[in-house]
């Protein structure tokens, strides 16, 4: 009897590319898979708990008025990271070498072993706020149904988003993201919309908790990113 041998072929592990649901990121928007948008907007914080009860009481009724002018669905995340002070503390170490004040240099130097050492003793966590803005074709109650679900026909997931149907969806997004910024602000909040950078690395360190703590992510132009 004759036996054949058989070449067991490697197991490569797929990026973790093939499980996330994004097709893109351009022009500060991530373009999903099935077609639809998506805008990340990060917004500061209030202590609710030291204000005022007609305070309190204001801030719950704006924030009431603001989800009743909604007529699409928001996401609201909340992320804790651990807090990267390397960057400063290399700050710290330039300033202690470019001083010639000896006082200054030592007060620096005793400053700077403060911190790392109070780093040392427990992880310190810093929170971040987003608001996730969609925009959903078939959502679109400003158009048909016709016209709209003829806009889903086509997935990102095989054809990408041709930049004229692209920029239309944009421009619908757009007006969406005034609109909640406008309602956030209006409670005394901060607003920025996140750019494609900061879209990216938002990503990065999401999925990549541990190893983007030691190592940053390069700017969007130096990056090589492989297609799906």
């Amino acid at each position: 009897m004759k036996f054949k041998k058989t070449i067991k072929k490697k197991q490569t592990k797929p990026a973790a590319q093939a499980y996330l649901p994004i097709a893109e990121i351009k022009a500060d928007t991530v373009i999903l898979q099935d077609g639809t948008l998506r805008a990340v907007l990060m917004t500061s914080s209030i202590n609710f708990s030291l204000k005022t009860e007609d305070e309190q009481n204001a801030l719950i009724s704006a924030y009431v008025s603001f989800l009743n002018s909604l007529d699409f669905p928001l996401q609201i995340s909340v992320q804790s990271r651990r807090l990267q002070i390397r960057p400063y503390l290399d700050k710290l170490i330039k300033k202690e070498k470019a001083q010639s004040n000896e006082l200054l240099h030592a007060q620096i130097a005793d400053y700077r072993a403060f911190i790392e050492e109070f780093v040392e003793i427990g992880q310190i966590m810093t929170k971040r706020f987003y608001v996730i803005v969609p925009y959903d074709p078939l959502s679109n109650r400003q158009k048909s149904f016709w016209s709209r679900f003829k806009e889903v026909l086509t997935p990102a997931l095989t054809v990408r988003l041709k930049e004229e149907r692209f920029q239309k969806r944009k421009a619908d997004l757009d007006v969406r993201i005034r609109q909640v910024i406008s309602g956030l602000e209006g409670m005394s909040l901060t607003v920025r919309q996140l750019d494609t950078q900061s879209l990216i690395e938002l990503y990065y360190i999401s999925y990549n908790p541990d190893i983007s703590f030691a190592e940053e992510l390069q700017p969007v132009e130096k990056l090589q990113i492989d297609n799906l």
